[in-house]
């Protein structure tokens, strides 16, 4: 293998140290956003967090714009992530419980990540955003796994027959996004468990699909189609 000369030492050096100083502007970003929330940060905060002058961090990210959606992007890719662990769950019902507590819980322990993923104006992370490009929409691959759940429960008959497995996947992530806005942003709910909530969520897709019961009469538990959910 031939010796690098010392031209391309210097290059190599110079991409390293422009790498090291993105990852240094993302990570003291993301400790703020963290900790006082998007709106807390400008450019003029974070190049005295890190002492660089804020003409150092325009050569990484032309705006906070460009930060938001970098920072949007990691938050999607550790969702996306965490639910790849749950893929090998054969049951999908249970994969689906799986997703969905770990979308809540991931919500919940990470709120101000997840405000600047689905809660801030969409506008404020696209500005780097090709009209073409492909990861404009991150949570698309998300939404896929969820669908695949989706798509085996039709195949083994355990939905309503009208209902289109992405349609479900779409309704269940609308469902999972109301419980963790109502719960960062409004405090005086009632403390129902965030389990109960998930289960309760997830009842409507894994009852039998022409179900009907006497007025006045509790509804049958299908147990037998989902996982024990207790509160962990």
């Amino acid at each position: 293998m031939p010796r690098m000369g010392l031209q391309e030492r210097r290059t190599e050096q110079r991409r390293e140290q422009r790498q090291a100083l993105r990852e240094r502007i993302l990570d003291v970003s993301r400790e703020i956003v963290k900790r006082e929330g998007f709106a807390s940060l400008s450019m003029r905060k974070l190049a005295e967090a890190i002492d660089y002058s804020p003409a150092a961090l325009y050569l990484h990210f032309r705006s906070r714009g460009e930060i938001a959606r970098a920072l949007r992007m990691e938050g999607h890719a550790r969702l996306r992530e965490t639910f790849l662990a749950y893929t090998t769950i054969a049951d999908p019902a249970a994969r689906l419980n799986a997703m969905a507590r770990a979308y809540v819980e991931f919500g919940l322990t990470e709120p101000e990540t997840y405000r600047l993923m689905f809660m801030e104006p969409a506008g404020l992370a696209e500005t780097a955003a090709d009209a073409g490009d492909s990861t404009a929409e991150p949570g698309a691959a998300t939404l896929l796994l969820i669908a695949d759940a989706f798509v085996e429960l039709r195949a083994a008959d355990r939905l309503p027959p009208h209902a289109a497995p992405t349609a479900c996947a779409e309704g269940l992530w609308a469902n999972l996004h109301g419980i963790v806005a109502l719960k960062l942003n409004s405090a005086s709910l009632p403390e129902t468990p965030v389990a109960t909530l998930v289960e309760l969520s997830l009842d409507a897709w894994f009852a039998p699909a022409n179900r009907t019961e006497p007025r006045g009469t509790e509804p049958r538990s299908n147990s037998a189609n989902r996982p024990d959910t207790s509160t962990r």
